[in-house]
């Protein structure tokens, strides 16, 4: 497994050796860089086909019923948790939403004994946000419900990874090829990381670009390069753009950068603020991304954010889709039989 992109907080407990990793006997969804090409091609072909089901009068296929789901968020989510509760109402499952404030974790419970206790009421699958890297593998190897990482530090977000390569496909048809831009606060970006094995996986070129303090020391060990993608970093946000068929701005994510060495904020948006002035190198039919939430005026102008070139209203809504065949995949089923 290549390294992170910056530094990473501990899992909450060693790991006993021995432990078994999560294989094919079991579905989890831990990230997108050890996922392989056909389940990942599987994955979005299955979201095309739910986004179909949403688009019928009942917005349903109830094919998980009697499935209960359990959102474990330690960290806050708006996004996220309102679509994984939506796309397991979808598919007919019983889904319980859990936020770490005012629950046992402030008196002291640990995170394992909260999902053990979850467990014990029936849960088949945990969907687990965590300021911690690893804490959804580390709950794959010790709880037996399935478990679906919505988020680990600054790790992955492997189904932000699959819903902005689905966008993409949706208008471009494939991915192989294509170059790619990704701005921002990369070294933090867990979106960046599940996005860019993503579209390498599937043939992309993807240039990481920022501030140096906000790129990772060594770029070359990133991507899937067996699969006909590359990564390479840019300083200047011109030369990133430069034929660009796809540009996705990041949010400077100010409450993880206390240690990094930083411009200041308004240096930060006068040097990698997305405008129509410096799209202007792009590819004439290019594409913008923004996972959300966004610092409107920083990292995106919003002339850019709300015009035709924007896809960000598409990622949101591709979200449901793609989460919907996600929980049906890690219940064993086959996404895109599932939303026939």
């Amino acid at each position: 497994m290549s390294p992170v992109l910056t530094e990473t907080h501990a899992v909450p407990s060693p790991i006993p050796p021995g432990s078994p990793e999560p294989g094919p006997a079991r579905r989890d969804l831990l990230d997108l860089e050890t996922l392989p090409k056909a389940d990942l091609v599987r994955l979005l072909e299955g979201a095309a086909a739910f986004r179909r089901v949403l688009a019928t009068p009942s917005r349903k296929k109830a094919v998980l019923t009697g499935t209960a789901v359990a959102n474990v968020f330690f960290e806050s989510s708006t996004r996220t948790r309102v679509s994984f509760e939506w796309a397991a109402k979808r598919v007919g499952a019983d889904s319980v939403s859990f936020v770490s404030a005012g629950s046992s974790v402030s008196k002291g419970e640990s995170l394992l004994d909260t999902v053990w206790t979850l467990e014990s009421m029936g849960v088949d699958l945990v969907v687990v946000r965590h300021e911690s890297a690893g804490v959804p593998l580390f709950l794959a190897r010790r709880v037996s419900a399935h478990v679906i990482n919505a988020g680990d530090g600054c790790h992955e977000h492997p189904t932000q990874g699959l819903l902005d390569a689905r966008t993409l496909l949706d208008h471009k048809g494939s991915l192989a090829g294509l170059k790619i831009a990704i701005v921002g606060d990369v070294a933090h970006s867990r979106v960046a990381r599940s996005a860019l094995w993503a579209f390498t996986r599937l043939g992309a070129h993807v240039t990481l670009c920022g501030p140096t303090a906000l790129l990772p020391v060594d770029a070359s060990a990133l991507g899937d390069r067996a699969a006909g993608g590359s990564v390479r970093t840019a300083a200047r946000l011109e030369d990133a753009v430069e034929g660009a068929d796809a540009v996705m701005a990041l949010r400077l994510q100010t409450e993880r950068m206390e240690r990094a060495n930083l411009p200041s904020v308004a240096d930060y948006a006068r040097r990698y603020r997305l405008t129509r002035k410096r799209l202007a190198g792009a590819a004439k039919d290019v594409l913008v991304l923004h996972p959300g939430p966004m610092n409107r005026g920083v990292e995106i102008a919003s002339h850019v954010a709300d015009s035709p070139k924007s896809l960000i209203r598409e990622q949101v809504a591709n979200g449901v889709a793609v989460r919907m065949a996600v929980l049906c995949w890690c219940r064993g089923l086959d996404p895109v039989e599932a939303a026939s």
